[in-house]
Parts: C-alpha cells; structure tokens; sequence
C-alpha cells in the first residue's frame, strides 16, 4: 500500500514529531506509515484523513 502522507506533511512544515502529537501516535508509528513498513489502523486511517481533511481513500493507495 503506498500513501501520501510525507507529503501532506511535509506541505504543511511538520515534522514526523508534530505529526505524532496530532495523532497521538509515537514518531516511529508515523515513520512506518509513510514509509509503508505499517498500514494503520481504520480509526488511525480516518482520524488521518479528518486531520488533512481528504477521503481515506485519496491518502492510501492500493499496490497494483
């Protein structure tokens, strides 16, 4: 599954730290998110998606 979310962070000047603390969510959970090492939870997907106010769906993509 590949995502967007270093980018939609990094757009808004956020580091992985800043990040976590929005999602109360450790840095290393963020870093393997975004790196695809983790896919998150659906709550953590939609709470994701809420706070960069996008469908689940336009943040995580499916691998062909």
């Amino acid at each position: 599954m590949r995502n967007i979310l270093r980018e939609l962070r990094t757009d808004r000047g956020w580091s992985q730290a800043d990040l976590a603390e929005k999602l109360s969510v450790s840095r290393q959970t963020v870093n393997a998110i975004e790196t695809g090492r983790y896919d998150p939870s659906l709550p953590l997907a939609i709470q994701i998606a809420r706070l960069f106010h996008k469908r689940v769906e336009a943040l995580f993509l499916a691998d062909d």
